[in-house]
């Protein structure tokens, strides 16, 4: 306990150096840069701005609570990351829940880490810093690696160096972003999985990944069922019958229509100029097969 207490007052005496303005840090090279910066050092909270660069979006409200309910308690145990901007101004580079959490209830001041860095430099560090947490949706990580691309200009093999991830793992996410805007959202929101994402990532048409994307919600499938799903709808486009087919009756279209109302399903029917034919009823998962056998047995 003895020891903590001395950290925070050696952090306060920092924080009192920096409010000095003939002794005003602005380089690794100024005079008493070595004491403040990389050392622990209690900042106003108001002193601090947020990340423009924050890679992160989405702060679940719930949780800030509860983060914030564990500083009042036991204090804020993690320091944030920042750097100088300007005398006694500075901004997040990391950290921006605990400090969020910490100006949620009240508090005056906040310890921090400091950095001399330039806005590049800034934005790397932000970037991969956020990255390597670990409650980051899948979006967000997709989102951070693009920016190191477009802003950085670090290639694919570069980032792999920087963020100890593989190639292949972010290319994967790269692709995410290939997919339609709402499927995008419903995975940030949660409502599927990543996996889910990159089966859909192989469907070209956007309205295909939609019409997927809508069946994996109503019927709850798991990424296995979608990935059969995707096969089927890849092989229904892909072997179609090389002889133009001539019009399918009236009557037949209409029955069809019924038989996708009644089966939840896109109803597949084949008709030969004889008049005879076939019904393909598809399923996408074994509990699907069983709703499906028993509306067919339910008239017998």
């Amino acid at each position: 306990m003895a020891k903590a207490t001395k950290k925070q007052a050696l952090g306060r005496g920092l924080s009192a150096l920096l409010k000095d303005p003939e002794n005003d840090i602005n380089s690794a090279e100024d005079n008493n840069a070595d004491k403040v910066v990389g050392n622990i050092v209690e900042l106003d909270i108001e002193s601090i701005e947020v990340n423009p660069f924050q890679p992160r979006t989405n702060f679940n409200e719930d949780s800030l609570k509860e983060l914030a309910s564990s500083i009042r308690e036991l204090g804020v145990i993690q320091p944030i990351t920042v750097r100088k901007l300007a005398f006694n101004k500075f901004q997040l580079v990391s950290g921006e829940r605990r400090f969020r959490a910490s100006k949620l209830i009240g508090l005056e001041t906040v310890p921090a880490y400091i950095r001399i860095a330039n806005d590049q430099e800034s934005l790397e560090m932000a970037l991969v810093e956020n990255i390597q947490r670990q409650d980051l949706d899948p979006i967000e990580i997709a989102l951070s690696y693009q920016r190191l691309i477009d802003e950085i200009q670090l290639t694919q093999e570069q980032m792999s160096e920087r963020v100890g991830k593989k190639r292949s793992t972010i290319a994967n996410y790269l692709r995410l972003l290939k997919l339609d805007p709402i499927i995008q959202t419903g995975m940030r929101d949660g409502f599927i999985s990543m996996g889910h994402g990159r089966a859909m990532v192989n469907i070209e048409s956007a309205v295909d990944q939609l019409e997927v994307y809508e069946k994996i919600i109503t019927h709850k499938l798991s990424v296995r069922a979608t990935e059969q799903l995707i096969k089927n709808l890849n092989t229904d486009t892909t072997d179609k019958p090389e002889t133009k087919a001539f019009e399918i009756p009236k009557h037949i279209k209409k029955g069809v229509k019924d038989f996708s109302e009644y089966f939840g399903h896109k109803i597949d029917v084949k008709v030969t100029k004889s008049g005879s034919g076939k019904i393909t009823i598809p399923f996408h998962s074994e509990e699907d097969f069983n709703r499906i056998k028993k509306l067919v047995q339910r008239d017998k």
